[in-house]
Formats: structure tokens, C-alpha cells, sequence
């Protein structure tokens, strides 16, 4: 009997961020990715149409995830909403934590992504709006300030948090992502947060 192999089309997309990450979108090569996978160059064809349609299954990957989780988040019942600002900070680093070239890929290729492909922003605008709901909610039980401007501030959250990955994904022995995320959290409840005097 024949011993399956490895899932080719998740080892491409791995092999993908690595070479993305070291090259850059523009300047990798379906080759290199095909050689960092350990498969035949036609094989990437099987499962992808070209290099653009692997950087759009990452990032449409990166997205649901992140939607599933922040969802979950948003609709809890049991959470506060200071307890879902910090859940939405952890969720967002954790998904790069343990690999430090999906960062990368994320922070350098999301305005291609972006630009490329209309269909995609779906994703990065359902992500933000649920993060702007709790926001609100926050602000209906008046546990944040009222004044908040939500719209620039969850741009503000967001720009924070990526500028953030790219800088520990470019070096992770200098930076710490938990001090990023826990800064970050603590910027956040302390700025927003209503203090009882």
C-alpha cells in the first residue's frame, strides 16, 4: 500500500511565505517556490494558477481566520468589552507568533493584495467593522469614552499592530511580540477606558 504524502497544496503555500518573505511577491519565482516545497514546478500549477493566486490563498486564509476568531469574540456574551479589545489584540498577534515570515508577507504584500483583488477587501473590512463594534459597545455601556472618533481609531489600532508584527517579524531575537501586545493593550485601556475618580 501506497503511504499518502504530505497535504502538497498546504506545503506549497508554507514553502510560499518563506520565499515570498526572503524575495519579495514581485521578485519570487514559482521555481523557488516549487524547490523550497520539495515538488515538481508543474506541481504548484495543480493546485494554484499562478504565483498571484498563492499570495491570494494566504491572505484569504490569514482573513477567514482572523474573522472566525474575532467574530466569536465580538458575539460573546460572557466577554467585556475591555475583556474582547484585549482578545482581539491576542487573536490578531497570535496568528503570527510562531512564524515570523507570514508576517512579513502580511505587512509588505496586504496593499497588493488589496489593490489586486476588489473581492478580497471584504475580508480586511469585516475585520475591522467587528473590532469597531466592540468599540462601541464599549461606549454604549459607557465603559469607553464617548468622544472616541471610531473610525480613526480603528485605523490607528490596526496601523499600530502591523507596524508592530513587521518590526519583530524582521528581527525577532531584538523584539518581543508579547512586549508589543501587552504595550499595546495597555495603550489601548488606558486611553479609552472610562477611570471611576
Amino acid at each position: 500500500m501506497r503511504v499518502k504524502e504530505g497535504n502538497k497544496r498546504e506545503d506549497i503555500i508554507k514553502a510560499a511565505i518563506k520565499v515570498f518573505a526572503k524575495y519579495g511577491f514581485y521578485n519570487a519565482k514559482i521555481s523557488k517556490i516549487a524547490e523550497t516545497a520539495n515538488v515538481a514546478a508543474g506541481s504548484v500549477y495543480l493546485y494554484f494558477k499562478n504565483k498571484e493566486d498563492i499570495l491570494y490563498q494566504i491572505f484569504t486564509e490569514i482573513w477567514e481566520e482572523l474573522n472566525l476568531k474575532l467574530k466569536d469574540i465580538a458575539d460573546s456574551k460572557t466577554l467585556s468589552p475591555i475583556e474582547k479589545v484585549n482578545c482581539i489584540i491576542d487573536s490578531t498577534f497570535d496568528v503570527f507568533e510562531s512564524n515570523p515570515a507570514l508576517g512579513i508577507v502580511f505587512v509588505n504584500e496586504q496593499n497588493h493584495v488589496n489593490d489586486t483583488w476588489n473581492d478580497f477587501i471584504k475580508y480586511y473590512d469585516s475585520f475591522l467593522d467587528l473590532g469597531e463594534t466592540v468599540i462601541k459597545e464599549g461606549i454604549k455601556k459607557k465603559i469607553f469614552y464617548s468622544d472616541i472618533n471610531v473610525s480613526v481609531f480603528r485605523f490607528f489600532v490596526f496601523g499600530g499592530i502591523r507596524h508592530s508584527i513587521q518590526t519583530w517579524a524582521k528581527n525577532p531575537k531584538a523584539y518581543s511580540l508579547t512586549d508589543f501586545r501587552n504595550g499595546i493593550k495597555e495603550l489601548i485601556n488606558n486611553g479609552i477606558v472610562i477611570r471611576s475618580k
